[in-house]
């Protein structure tokens, strides 16, 4: 007999027991839930982030983020559920992003982070480990290629990371969550792809589909081929010509330019 049978076989008292004790070990396994606060990250967000432009000063002189950063650098996102774990990788990118521009004081390009004599040296501010989390150092190369993209093959997240680059997705103002990542994620990629005209948009006249480099770099996280990705990315349109071409998937693809001047307030 399964619980919710022998529930229904009680008396009507020994089933308001049974269903109390039922919502008390339910709720006592969802206290048990390893979980992250990102909230102190996202008021500093709210606050300081508009229409995807930081104000990387005012992040520099929060002591909010600073104990945020370091909470992100005691916890293990191992022992997290996967879409606390997704979260948490999303969030911790973006934190030391911005922890990393501010630790060089950057306020032109991130690209100039580590360069000299017109040359990225090591890869840049990518590859440099400066990122903590659980006590291991990472690089944000690390966070994204190794943490992320192959143990959540989750590809709306390219949507959700930002290098500090006008030319990425919007800095959201609040932190992911587990909870609403799923509505996070389209939101991002609505953002992106629909309120972008400079780095995405669709000219059914020229039956032609200008993209952000970055379906480039990783279109087959997307789908495997130019075709497929246009297919994969019409959901995100709503109803008419410019969705109905993309659907097709016959489309001339090119590429828009990607501006790698930094984001914070005052970019265009």
């Amino acid at each position: 007999m399964s619980p919710t049978a022998f529930i229904r076989s009680m008396s009507t008292s020994a089933r308001l027991v049974a269903g109390l004790l039922l919502a008390a070990i339910a709720s006592h396994a969802e206290a048990q839930t390893p979980r992250v606060d990102h909230g102190a990250y996202s008021v500093l967000l709210s606050r300081h982030v508009r229409d995807g432009l930081v104000d990387y000063d005012a992040f520099r002189d929060a002591p909010e983020f600073r104990r945020y950063l370091a909470l992100l650098a005691e916890t293990d996102p191992s022992a997290l559920p996967r879409r606390e774990q997704l979260a948490f990788w999303i969030n911790a990118y973006n934190a030391y992003t911005i922890a990393q521009v501010n630790a060089h004081g950057e306020r032109a390009s991130i690209r100039n982070i580590n360069k000299s004599l017109g040359f990225l040296k090591t890869g840049g501010a990518w590859s440099e480990p400066m990122a903590v989390i659980g006590g291991t150092r990472y690089t944000l190369d690390q966070i994204e290629h190794e943490r992320i993209r192959p143990v959540f093959q989750e590809p709306r997240i390219h949507f959700a990371l930002v290098c500090a680059a006008i030319g990425c997705p919007p800095l959201r103002n609040e932190a992911y969550s587990a909870e609403r990542l799923d509505a996070q994620l389209d939101d991002q990629a609505r953002a992106f792809l629909l309120r972008s005209p400079a780095k995405n948009r669709v000219d059914v006249a020229r039956r032609e589909v200008a993209l952000s480099p970055i379906f480039k770099w990783y279109g087959r996280d997307f789908a495997p081929d130019e075709r497929a990705l246009q297919r994969w990315l019409s959901r995100y349109w709503p109803t008419g010509p410019e969705r109905a071409l993309l659907e097709a998937g016959t489309a001339r693809v090119r590429w828009t330019d990607y501006d790698w001047s930094l984001n914070g307030r005052g970019a265009r």
